[in-house]
């Protein structure tokens, strides 16, 4: 049995090294993807890329263990089932359970290893990553200069473009305001058209504009404001330069504690520390609102009393029995009982404003506190997803009986992004607060994993569930009974056939 096992394994951790880094690489190029805008055009040395890509790699470590269990799974299996290596161990007494063993083993230390990871490495490297990139973002601010928005990075300018010719670079009315005197807007230029570069050394950046005016508001000589002039001057020009200095805008790396409350940068303990204080403040919050709201914007003793000054005994009387609120408005004036009811409606549409301007503060709480919970989860379920993911791969490889990349990849992306879709869904309604968090962040979990069941039970007893001409004899033999319903108006056989 220990060659048995020896022979298992070899077949599978080779898969699995291989296809963990297919994904891996997969993830990386999907990151470049989404931030290229980002890094292109920044002048980053090959170290801090390098460094940047590492440090997103580790963090993509959790996602990518469980889809290479799945795809590795399916290899290994698929191979032992489509070279007979597997007909040959069952035919020999030895049960499928018996031929997993060994892998079982295996993931179970694969998936606490995830754990450990995603609990101790994988916070570090993403404060380090996210700290990296934001560092990147803030290099050489004209890359950050979009249309329709004014641009605040350069220190002592506010810049807006109109619009911008992606081919040609042209830069369409310009619009610059210059606060380098920290006197407000005394001095802004506006230009029809212009480009945009920065120097060699970059240090500076230059803006070349065309066919406009700058106008800089002048001293008024000490005059008190009610015998200011607001005297200014407006120059008009053809071309003009300016440069402005772009000095700090070198990649200057911050402290890594940069992000360090955010919840993916936190480790379970921490996660429980933050989970607990921010429920704490929330529901003190929430008691001090209910007090203020039931104290200064509902129907009291004391709105009674007031309405009653002008009858002390009847105001004293009404205090010490059972209020009534009918008894006590009908005991009015018409007249009384048209302040009252201003009153109320008064009160009611502050109530409702009050209500309204905390329930979106409240809201805001409650999705960081999920935030949280869902984080805290995450890191247990991905974990998890590496067994889930095993006995879905396993025995599936054994019932088609295709190894390869091929046929095995297309399962394994159709499982994933299923597994993908359920727990992304689950992460959503956990935070707009729609459901509970272990019921929305287990939920892939709970789905798909009695779906592996299934099929390991399926695949010890020789299963065809994935063979097509299972499915077409059935729906042969449906074909066959309508026609003879159709036909001789009966369902059963023919005597000839029957014989």
């Amino acid at each position: 049995m220990k060659k048995l096992d020896i022979f298992v394994l070899r077949s599978f951790i080779g898969p699995l090294v291989l296809t963990f880094f297919i994904v891996l690489i997969i993830l990386i190029l999907q990151f470049l993807w989404m931030y290229v805008d980002d890094l292109a055009g920044k002048g980053l040395e090959f170290k801090i890329l390098a460094e940047l890509l590492f440090q997103f790699a580790l963090s993509f470590v959790p996602m990518a263990l469980p889809l290479a269990i799945l795809l590795a799974a399916l290899m290994t299996f698929g191979n032992l089932g489509e070279f007979s290596e597997l007909t040959a161990l069952k035919s020999s007494g030895i049960p499928l359970q018996r031929i997993m063993r060994p892998l079982i083993i295996l993931i179970t230390f694969v998936s606490i290893i995830s754990f450990v990871f995603s609990n101790n490495v994988l916070p570090y490297s993403n404060r380090k990553a996210r700290t990296l990139l934001y560092d990147i973002r803030r290099k050489r601010p004209d890359i950050n200069i979009t249309a329709g928005t004014f641009n605040n990075d350069i220190d002592g300018f506010s810049i807006k473009i109109t619009t911008k010719d992606p081919e040609s670079n042209r830069l369409n009315k310009l619009y610059i305001y210059d606060h380098r005197e920290k006197k407000g807007n005394i001095s802004f230029t506006y230009a029809d058209s212009g480009y945009m570069k920065i120097t060699p050394d970059e240090t500076a950046m230059i803006l070349q504009l065309y066919n406009g005016y700058s106008t800089n508001e002048m001293d008024d000589n000490g005059a008190s404001p009610s015998e200011r002039s607001y005297p200014f001057r407006k120059d008009y020009f053809k071309e003009q330069t300016m440069v402005v200095s772009l000095s700090g805008f070198d990649l200057e790396r911050s402290e890594i504690d940069l992000f360090k409350s955010n919840s993916s940068m936190l480790n379970i303990s921490q996660l429980t520390y933050y989970i607990d204080s921010l429920n704490k403040r929330y529901n003190k919050r929430v008691d001090v609102q209910f007090r203020e709201f039931t104290n200064t914007k509902m129907y009291t003793r004391r709105i009674v009393s007031e309405h009653f000054d002008h009858d002390e005994d009847t105001a004293s009387g009404m205090m010490n029995t059972r209020f009534d609120a009918w008894a006590l408005f009908d005991s009015l004036k018409v007249q009384e009982k048209r302040n009252v009811l201003a009153v109320a409606i008064d009160n009611l549409k502050e109530g409702s404003n009050y209500l309204s301007q905390n329930r979106e503060s409240l809201h805001f709480e409650v999705k960081t506190i999920k935030r949280y919970e869902v984080d805290w989860n995450k890191k247990v379920t991905l974990s998890f997803a590496c067994l889930v993911f095993f006995f879905i791969g396993a025995p599936l490889g054994a019932i088609i009986r295709k190894g390869g990349l091929g046929t095995p990849a297309v399962i394994s992306i159709l499982f994933f992004v299923l597994w993908y879709v359920i727990s992304l869904s689950g992460e959503k309604l956990v935070e707009e607060n729609l459901i509970p968090t272990v019921a929305g962040m287990w939920a892939s979990s709970y789905i798909l994993l009695p779906v592996g069941i299934f099929l390991t039970y399926k695949a010890s007893t020789d299963s065809v569930i994935m063979n097509i001409d299972t499915y077409l004899a059935f729906f042969r033999k449906i074909k066959d009974y309508l026609y003879r319903i159709v036909i001789s108006g009966t369902s059963e056989k023919p005597a000839a056939d029957r014989q």
